[in-house]
């Protein structure tokens, strides 16, 4: 039986009601990444819009970005760059504040992780407003990288953060799309 894509994510992506607040439905991907099948599928289908294309970096955004991240760096033989809460990364570092629901945060990467002009992918499990997805954008078009595209598994179009990308000119990729919050 060949089960579709959407079926396969589905049925591996938890549904936590009421976290980390009443009201919300958290989308947790641990147990996909957990079925061996279902994050082979994720990540395969994540990598071949741009398969054959030049890619020279993917850039992860902490923490779940990571674990992504690495297997589509691995897979389209590119180099991994992550992007971390601040006060992380152990050499020199750019960093961008943006808004988050509950107030201010600060992300960093390291200022030699991308070079002026190369191809990169931005990825994480989820987009829902978009503020540190636009955030990781800009940071790493701060140091010159070439955006090529912005991955994730989930997208919650109800709260804007792809309409966000997209107005950056960034092309938005989502594999599922779960409807609130």
């Amino acid at each position: 039986m060949n089960t579709s894509l959407e079926q396969t994510l589905l049925a591996s992506i938890r549904n936590i009601p009421d976290y980390p607040r009443p009201g919300v439905m958290f989308r947790d991907i641990t147990t996909l990444l957990g079925d061996a099948r279902a994050f082979r599928r994720a990540i395969d289908e994540l990598v071949y819009p741009y398969a054959g294309a030049k890619i020279d970096k993917i850039a992860g955004i902490e923490a779940r970005g990571f674990i992504l991240g690495g297997a589509i760096a691995h897979q389209m033989s590119a180099g991994f760059v992550p992007i971390r809460k601040k006060g992380k990364l152990p050499h020199e570092t750019v960093r961008i504040a943006y808004s988050l629901e509950y107030g201010i945060d600060e992300m960093e990467m390291h200022k030699d992780a991308v070079a002026p002009g190369e191809r990169v992918i931005l990825v994480d499990d989820l987009i829902a407003t978009g503020g540190t997805a636009e955030a990781a954008v800009k940071l790493l078009r701060q140091i010159g990288a070439d955006i090529v595209a912005a991955c994730f598994i989930v997208d919650l179009p109800d709260l804007g953060g792809r309409k966000k990308l997209e107005a950056l000119g960034v092309d938005v990729r989502a594999l599922i799309a779960f409807e609130g919050h």
